[in-house]
């Protein structure tokens, strides 16, 4: 078991940006087209994470044209060119699945603010 743990290890990332459930980040994912490669941007609104290790998955739901629309990333792939956080959330699930079943305002998930930029309550 410590040969496959230690193969795992050599293929992980170093340079993985924090980002958890709840957040809109933008997933640059290198695209391979014939013998040309380009970089597609994925935005959309995390809203799960999946398994551990080498092949940990998140996943990311956007609308597109009044479309849901989402796609499962793996963490660790040398596919992935950078994952850039957009906007932090506040939600207190670790699986955003309920938002497949909301529509419009109802879909937003509260942003994250720091304790500095929150007013104080008279």
């Amino acid at each position: 078991m410590d040969l496959i743990k230690t193969i795992e290890e050599g293929q992980k990332k170093a340079d993985i940006p924090s980002f958890n459930v709840g957040d809109t980040v933008k997933v640059h994912f290198k695209i391979v087209e014939g013998k040309t490669e380009r970089i597609q941007v994925y935005e959309g609104l995390v809203i799960c994470f999946k398994n551990s290790g080498v092949g940990k998955t998140f996943t990311v739901r956007k609308n597109s044209y009044g479309v849901g629309v989402e796609r499962v990333f793996p963490l660790h792939s040398p596919r992935i060119a950078n994952v850039e956080l957009v906007r932090p959330g506040k939600v207190r699930r670790a699986k955003l699945y309920y938002i497949r079943q909301k529509i419009g305002k109802a879909a937003k998930i509260k942003t994250l603010i720091s304790r500095k930029e929150a007013k104080p309550s008279e």
